[in-house]
């Protein structure tokens, strides 16, 4: 039998993202895999290169859908190490909320995503309703429920009022809540188990020989977080831990993302008890007015810890109101593209699309 060609997305329910994955396959078998990424969102470091430091506030956050707020917070931390800048203690706190509520919408939408591949349709569902609670957090406090443009640099762009305050505490009671149910729909499931449970391996050197960071390497064992290991913000101040597994199958890592969630609200709860209550929230930054302002000369990296890893922007600054170079460590670059082309292969058709949910591939992070 000879290998057939399969177009897997970017027009396919189970894709994630605007991504295609080129199968040559025998029968049910996986032969050869190529990504293919680009189909929307690409080029990004050319473009914020060709833009003033504050108008890229309103591009970067595309960079990645699901998980926009960790573009924003790179960038302002490398181009506040590199004007030596100064971020108000509320600024940091607020910055922090807005993290880790993304990190839970985030969870909620791959933990219940899963299910599609699956055939498990009802914890879809679930997954895209919770996650719109944070939604309407977003909206009430930055007026957009998607790309926030609300870290900047010096801050966030306004102040976070008593009702967002209110609305976070209730969201917050609400998602724990529901733990249990998905504990049950999800994971005690004989279907899931028998679908995720030893397949897709990643072992520990693997994981390493790749780059690949977050909930890929942590599923083989390995307690490597940035928020502990290279603490920014305030991560430094609170308590949480890191959840970590052995198998490095894709139970393991979409089990890992479920844990990671109640970690995330007990941050949330600390830094809103700790938050000072004051007006300032951020600070002018750079020479000049408005969106031209200049940045001084030099360069930083800033990272952080995505859901699907280490996330990272290097920018170097020649003294103008541009970025002389803007190069971003996009966290699922490893496992989309060269994961994909090497581990693939041997694997069945429809262990694919569980792939790419459980390494959680972001298609612009590749093309960038």
């Amino acid at each position: 039998m000879g290998e057939t060609k399969l177009f897997f997305g970017p027009n396919h329910p189970g894709m994630h993202g605007n991504f295609s994955v080129h199968m040559y396959v025998e029968g049910d078998i996986v032969k050869k895999a190529r990504p293919v990424p680009g189909f929307l969102h690409r080029g990004f470091e050319k473009l914020m290169e060709r833009r003033y430091w504050y108008s890229n506030i309103s591009l970067i956050p595309r960079i990645c859908v699901p998980e926009p707020d960790i573009n924003e917070i790179c960038y302002a931390m490398a181009v506040e190490k590199i004007a030596k800048i100064e971020v108000p203690e509320r600024a940091q706190w607020i910055r922090m909320i807005v993290l880790e509520l993304a990190r839970i919408a985030n969870h909620i939408w791959t933990v219940g995503g899963i299910g599609g591949p699956l055939g498990l349709y009802t914890a879809s569902y679930w997954g895209v309703a919770d996650r719109d609670r944070i939604l309407d957090i977003f909206e009430a406090l930055t007026g957009a429920r998607i790309y926030h443009m609300y870290i900047i640099i010096g801050g966030v762009r306004k102040n976070m009022t008593p009702k967002v305050e209110d609305m976070i505490w209730k969201t917050l009671d609400y998602i724990e809540s529901r733990l249990p149910d998905y504990e049950n729909l999800i994971f005690k499931n004989r279907i899931v188990h028998s679908r995720l449970r030893g397949r897709l391996i990643l072992t520990r050197e693997q994981a390493m020989e790749m780059g690949v960071t977050g909930v890929g390497l942590r599923a083989t064992g390995v307690e490597y977080d940035i928020r502990k290991v290279d603490p920014y913000l305030f991560y430094d101040r609170v308590e949480f831990e890191v959840p970590t597994a052995t198998e490095g199958d894709a139970f393991s890592r979409v089990y890992l993302k479920f844990k990671e969630i109640p970690q995330s609200i007990k941050i949330i709860r600390q830094a809103l008890e700790k938050m000072p209550q004051n007006d300032r929230v951020n600070v002018p930054a750079g020479k000049g007015s408005g969106l031209r302002r200049a940045i001084p000369k030099g360069m930083a990296y800033a990272h952080v810890e995505s859901t699907r890893g280490e996330y990272g922007f290097f920018v170097v600054s020649d003294g103008k109101n541009k970025p002389y170079r803007v190069a971003v460590r996009g966290a699922s670059y490893p496992q989309g593209l060269y994961g994909i082309e090497k581990y693939l292969p041997g694997t069945r058709i429809e262990d694919v699309p569980i792939w790419l949910a459980t390494m959680d591939v972001c298609a612009p992070e590749i093309d960038r």
